[in-house]
């Protein structure tokens, strides 16, 4: 016996409504959105975590400093907000000795791997504020601090060590004579067996352009090659200078 007024399902009925399958589809197709969408964010920041700052980008950026312009790819500028084009009071590259290429992938596990830093070259371009350079300071201000007899550090340097009260304690110079230049003069942090060689324990600086001033630091493992390292970042830095200062740039924020 029938019960109440409900009238049978067709088997001709479709189980589910048109409305339905469509709210389902949706909602499927919104799920495959979302899920793409997880899955490029998760490689980009992946890729973004593992660059750690670095950057791969090969685009010509010109930034001015005083009255010079230097013109160098992204992925030798070491500091991501300073990747910008305009003025600037200074800008800070690294470069892969002895390559003198910024970071690269192929290049990546001397920029990443702190072990493997020692062959990184650390570069601060900024307006020279003083008239002389390291090697024109020697005479005026770093020979009076010298303590002892100079010793032969080997690889035509001469080392000098510095008085304990002259504000560069634990540091030495360490100078060459150069045919007709003047002498070379780098200051450094010499390694000791409770302290090994950095990545940036000697440091050098130069005037190069209209007036720019070219700090480098570098490790002491690489001394034997001093003079090949500063011919190196004269002529690198020789290369990327505008042959006019930029024109109308507003300052960097």
């Amino acid at each position: 016996m029938r019960q109440g007024h409900a009238s049978p399902i067709s088997e001709h009925e479709p189980l589910l409504s048109t409305a339905l399958i469509t709210k389902v589809t949706g909602a499927m197709t919104a799920l495959a959105l979302l899920a793409g969408a997880i899955s490029y964010a998760g490689h980009w920041y992946g890729r973004t975590l593992a660059l750690a700052g670095h950057t791969d980008n090969p685009q010509v950026i010109s930034v001015s400093i005083g009255s010079d312009t230097i013109a160098v790819p992204a992925n030798m500028i070491r500091f991501r907000e300073q990747r910008k084009e305009g003025a600037a009071e200074r800008l800070n590259l690294y470069l892969a000795w002895p390559e003198m290429q910024g970071y690269t992938q192929a290049l990546a596990a001397r920029f990443d791997q702190l072990d493997l830093s020692n062959s990184l070259i650390f570069v601060e371009l900024t307006e020279a504020t003083m008239s002389r350079d390291m090697s024109g300071r020697l005479e005026p201000i770093y020979t009076r601090l010298f303590e002892g007899e100079p010793e032969d550090a080997g690889n035509g340097l001469t080392l000098h060590r510095l008085r304990a009260d002259s504000g560069y304690g634990g540091e030495a110079v360490l100078t060459a004579t150069r045919p007709g230049k003047p002498d070379y003069v780098v200051r450094c942090v010499l390694p000791v067996p409770e302290h090994p060689a950095g990545s940036g324990d000697c440091q050098r600086d130069i005037h190069v352009g209209e007036g720019l001033s070219v700090l480098y630091r570098f490790s002491s493992t690489l001394l034997p090659a001093w003079d090949h390292i500063d011919a190196a970042i004269a002529t690198f830095v020789g290369a990327h200078l505008a042959a006019e200062p930029m024109d109308k740039i507003q300052p960097q924020s």
